[in-house]
């Protein structure tokens, strides 16, 4: 699991670089022909790691409700986050993976829901989870690159 952890920081730290590269308002702008932007990806994909480790595990979520109802699958920007919102996001990449590593190293998640994810991947335990959230997170990151040509 250490091999799955460090990818998760490097990818974290290569989506923390955009928060230093581009503003508020290139974070913020959704190019023709895009349904988002690069700061919901961002909060996206933190999101995500959240719902498919604790949630799958039964066990809470590090995070609100309200950033979960922002960012989960199937929602879209509605409207511009704000300057505290990026703040809050970009400190939580890093403190819900330290967070995560501390859990199951102290054997928190002692149950998983199997279940299949939306692109018919197999995750029956929080090992599975953990190393699908790298996959979906890399699929993120290529939506990322391409939206940077554009803002």
């Amino acid at each position: 699991m250490e091999t799955e952890f460090k990818i998760t920081r490097t990818s974290r730290e290569i989506y923390t670089k955009l928060f230093e590269k581009y503003t508020l308002e290139q974070l913020n702008k959704i190019p023709d022909g895009f349904s988002n932007n690069l700061i919901w990806n961002i909060g996206h994909i933190m999101v995500s790691q959240q719902i498919l480790v604790y949630r799958g595990a039964g066990q809470p979520l590090s995070i609100s409700d309200d950033l979960v109802s922002l960012y989960m699958r199937g929602t879209r920007p509605e409207r511009d986050a704000t300057q505290e919102e990026a703040d809050q996001i970009k400190e939580l990449l890093f403190s819900t993976i330290s967070k995560t590593e501390e859990d199951y190293r102290n054997g928190l998640f002692t149950t998983y829901s199997a279940r299949k994810s939306e692109l018919g991947f197999s995750l029956d335990s929080i090992e599975d989870a953990i190393a699908f959230n790298n996959y979906h997170e890399a699929i993120h990151l290529g939506i990322v690159m391409s939206l940077k040509k554009f803002v």
